[in-house]
């Protein structure tokens, strides 16, 4: 990654009840410029947050979640959001619309594994393209997706979303790597196993590694076979490639 971006660390959202949330600002652009910071967030699911981690997300400007989860998982959540945040719910995975994508992959074993990342994103572009113009179309104030654990679904869109903005490849794998170390502690938070193992040793069985798989996705995204079946228009792409100037 470029000296001049910002580390994961650095770009941390610091919530009480996320361990997998940051600014994706502070990412070097190929033009030699950063993704401009206080815009676009990705974490975990946020049902966890705390009253002050609440107050910490509306302090970093944050007024949207796009919330990318399947309608089972967001009514299973406890807690209720404030009033201040809007949430825009869209169905990343789309499995009854894609049943036979999903059987596919649950049948192999490599959902959950960076090794479906650009079967999905290739097959099933208006799902991330759903979640862009969810991200595009939000209202003044920084956004915030997350999934479940922050990894894969969030993972594909921020692929999606920081490739269209010109980001760096090797600053994008880098973010991606940010999750698969912070996912640890959400682990042990909620006492199960590390899934990482898992995901390991299914990318070692098919010769590569977590980093390598993603890294493979990624140099194989077509995006401008994406753009243009994904359903993103002109003025949703302006807003991506600015992170949201003319709105935030």
């Amino acid at each position: 990654m470029s000296g001049s971006a910002r580390s994961g660390s650095l770009r941390r959202l610091v919530a009480d009840g996320l361990v997998n949330a940051r600014d994706l600002g502070g990412l070097p652009r190929r033009d030699g410029t950063t993704t401009p910071t206080g815009r676009v967030f990705r974490s975990e699911n946020v049902d966890r947050l705390t009253a002050e981690g609440w107050r910490a997300v509306h302090d970093a400007g944050i007024r949207t979640i796009v919330d990318l989860r399947a309608p089972d998982e967001r009514a299973r959540d406890e807690n209720p959001r404030p009033s201040w945040v809007t949430t825009v719910a869209v169905d990343h995975d789309g499995r009854d619309d894609a049943p036979a994508f999903w059987d596919r992959y649950w049948e192999n074993g490599l959902v959950a594994t960076p090794l479906y990342y650009g079967a999905h994103l290739r097959e099933l572009p208006e799902r991330t393209g759903a979640a862009l113009a969810a991200i595009a179309d939000a209202g003044p104030g920084g956004v915030l997706f997350h999934c479940a654990a922050g990894r894969d679904r969030t993972g594909m869109v921020a692929l999606a979303l920081l490739t269209i903005a010109d980001v760096e490849p090797e600053a994008i794998v880098a973010d991606h790597l940010v999750s698969v170390t912070d996912l640890a502690a959400l682990w042990a938070t909620l006492g199960v196993p590390d899934q990482q193992v898992r995901i390991d040793a299914l990318c070692a069985e098919h010769g590569t590694t977590s980093a390598d798989a993603f890294r493979a996705a990624l140099a194989a995204f077509d995006v401008d076979g994406f753009v243009a079946s994904s359903g993103l228009d002109d003025d949703r792409l302006e807003a991506l490639r600015t992170f949201r100037a003319r709105v935030t």
